[in-house]
């Protein structure tokens, strides 16, 4: 059998919806909520409100971007639409921040978080550093395996941790009392003013949906892509938001505004509160499960943007190589988990996301405008899917990008100096790459001629 460069698509409404899900919960929701109280002064109508707010502008993002996945239903997702709205430099730029730190960092970093947790629970000792590689590439296995295998298993995973994240808020519902009977110590109010605090909630809650983008990096997989994908990635997004705000109220019934905006572990303490001793072995498991999930999701997607790029000549070409086994881009996959094997394995993911990872909102708030960019330049394209409320609708998730960036900048110069300098050092090996791929061309070319 022969190497091939297109992908099997095997991805229906059901994997892309989950897919979204499985990637933005995280840790977020477990330890977001109680900052955001903080910082609202412990005032609820206020912290439901960024909660709501900060959902819906998800929302218009993902609504926006379901228009590009229907209408470019292919492997690369953001990266290809920076591509064909603004060249192959800011598509290059995401890509080359995305595999040495966002994407690879993030797969880093979750593996870490799986180990801290996994580690107490182990009958034996197993450095942490061993765990965080043996789950990443064990994750990696899976996806090299079939997209299909790999899909199935974020599909049970995803359901497992969204089903009892909801499940265990109604409880908190139901039988919270509001703290009554526990000593609520006052919540101090932020020594900023009003709308210093809600926006610096706003970016926090903003980092707890972020994730929802990954799932476009999988559209050359989806079956049916122009129907499916639009309506799996918004209404993905839409669940979030519902599971998201009954979680809030969850801790809120069980701790109490001023409980829960005190707690350094919201979750926990809510569940152990109403559920007593087996809170920590159910919350351990909880977030094992997401974590997972997670992690299993980001392999799943970002690899095809990596062979997208490849395949466009702007990375190594063996990543553009889909096996013939097992329908994967066993190349794309292997390079990022290695990679990210080795920033887990020396901690140095830490300092390399606290600088960059931020800039991935520049990108997010691009890959909105080129919705706009598309529309002039292909104004005849069919469109299976519109966003609705243009241009108001991506334009308002743009503003909400630029904002978090500028805060971002505001609040954290050096770090975000750092960041974008590291971003801008991919601009010389752009030229570097393109020119030695334009060689390469060339030489066949000569090749070909003389034979």
């Amino acid at each position: 059998m022969t190497e091939t460069t297109e992908l099997r698509r095997s991805l229906g409404f059901t994997d892309l919806m989950l897919i979204t899900i499985g990637t933005v919960i995280g840790s977020g929701i477990y330890l977001v909520p109680s900052i955001v109280l903080r910082q609202t002064g412990g005032r609820t109508g206020l912290a439901f409100t960024v909660w709501a707010v900060a959902g819906f502008l998800s929302l218009l993002g993902a609504l926006t971007y379901a228009e590009l996945g229907a209408m470019k239903p292919e492997a690369g997702g953001l990266y290809a639409y920076l591509r064909d709205a603004f060249g192959p430099l800011p598509a290059f730029l995401y890509g080359w921040a995305s595999f040495l730190v966002i994407a690879s960092g993030s797969i880093a970093a979750l593996a870490v978080a799986f180990a801290n947790y996994l580690s107490p629970l182990l009958p034996f000792r197993v450095p942490g550093p061993v765990i965080s590689v043996a789950v990443i590439v064990v994750v990696a296995l899976l996806n090299i395996r079939g997209t299909r295998g790999s899909a199935t298993v974020q599909n049970w995973t995803t359901g497992a941790k969204f089903g009892a994240l909801f499940l265990l808020s109604l409880v908190l519902i139901m039988k919270g009392n509001g703290g009554a009977g526990t000593v609520q110590t006052p919540v101090e109010l932020p020594n900023v003013s009003l709308a210093a605090s809600l926006g610096a909630a706003m970016i926090g809650v903003l980092w707890a949906y972020e994730g929802w983008q990954y799932v476009t990096f999988s559209a050359g997989e989806a079956r049916d892509p122009q129907r499916t994908f639009p309506r799996a990635i918004s209404i993905a997004t839409f669940l979030l938001i519902v599971l998201y705000l009954v979680a809030n109220l969850g801790y809120i019934r069980a701790l109490g505004p001023a409980g829960a905006a005190n707690s350094p572990r919201i979750a926990a303490d809510a569940i152990a509160t109403i559920l007593g001793p087996i809170a920590g072995a159910i919350v351990s498991a909880l977030i094992l499960v997401s974590i997972f999930s997670a992690l299993n999701g980001l392999v799943l997607t970002t690899p095809r943007m990596y062979f997208a790029m490849a395949r466009d000549g702007l990375f190594f070409k063996r990543l553009a190589v889909v096996s013939p086994r097992f329908g994967t881009p066993v190349f794309a996959i292997v390079t990022l988990t290695a990679w990210a094997c080795v920033l887990a394995a020396s901690g140095t993911f830490e300092k390399l996301l606290t600088y960059a990872v931020f800039t991935g909102w520049i990108f997010y708030g691009l890959g909105a405008l080129a919705v706009i960019a598309i529309r002039r330049s292909e104004p005849n394209a069919v469109r299976p899917f519109r966003v609705p409320g243009y241009p108001v609708t991506p334009l308002l998730f743009v503003v909400a990008a630029g904002a978090l960036v500028v805060n971002t900048i505001q609040t954290q110069t050096a770090n975000a100096s750092v960041g974008l300098a590291f971003v801008a050092l991919g601009a010389p090996v752009f030229f570097a790459w393109r020119a030695h791929a334009q060689r390469s061309a060339s030489r066949d070319a000569a090749t070909a001629s003389i034979t």
